[in-house]
């Protein structure tokens, strides 16, 4: 098989998932992993999610769609109602109703494996928002995707496996470059943690 019939195939493939709502929801994922704040990966987490609730909607996995739906939701409440000194005490209840409707919508949407990983990938997602901390959410969004790939894999999702993909690698780099800046941080304090342990007490000779 010559480069140009394995490129013929490629693009047969992929050309009946190249709808706006991938394309847009492609470059929320990678913007979203990327982003500095907490409250900017759960905003753009939120329209990305929209998005690929349509794409899914389109491609007829049902279980995608309606996970997608309550990150939706999840991701706009953890980003307006918690933070890093505060919870709305009604946040919670919240987050384990739609929880149970995830598993309900898992369970009537079943489709084997796809919504397994759909399933998980949620659970997963769902614990990251509640995360005050960036780098937990980041963690916790690392095995949310992965899950998601494997999902985007099994139903066919170009687009969504691509995402995930990119999704995967900006959160890597945001989590290294998190790391790195706390390291930095810390570092920083030990001089002058040094010289006070060095100093003389006053009225000490």
């Amino acid at each position: 098989m010559s480069p140009a019939d394995l490129v013929f195939l490629a693009w047969h493939a992929a050309r009946d998932h190249l709808d706006l709502f991938g394309s847009l929801g492609l470059c929320l994922g990678f913007a979203g992993g990327m982003m500095p704040r907490r409250s900017l990966i759960l905003f753009t987490s939120a329209a990305c999610s929209a998005c690929f609730a349509l794409h899914f909607l389109q491609l007829g996995a049902q279980t995608g769609t309606a996970m997608c739906l309550v990150s939706v939701m999840q991701s706009v409440v953890a980003a307006r109602w918690i933070g890093a000194e505060s919870r709305a005490p009604w946040v919670a209840p919240l987050f384990v109703a739609s929880s149970l409707v995830a598993m309900g919508l898992t369970l009537a949407t079943w489709n084997g494996w796809p919504s397994a990983c759909a399933g998980l990938g949620s659970l997963l997602a769902t614990t990251a928002r509640l995360q005050a901390d960036p780098q937990a959410m980041r963690r916790f969004f690392l095995g949310s995707s992965s899950c998601w790939a494997l999902h985007n894999t099994l139903v066919g999702s170009v687009f969504g496996l691509t995402c995930d993909l990119l999704t995967l690698t900006a959160l890597v780099i945001a989590l290294v470059r998190g790391g790195s800046a706390r390291s930095v941080s810390a570092r920083a304090a030990e001089p002058s943690d040094a010289s006070s342990a060095a100093a003389p007490l006053p009225g000490a000779v």
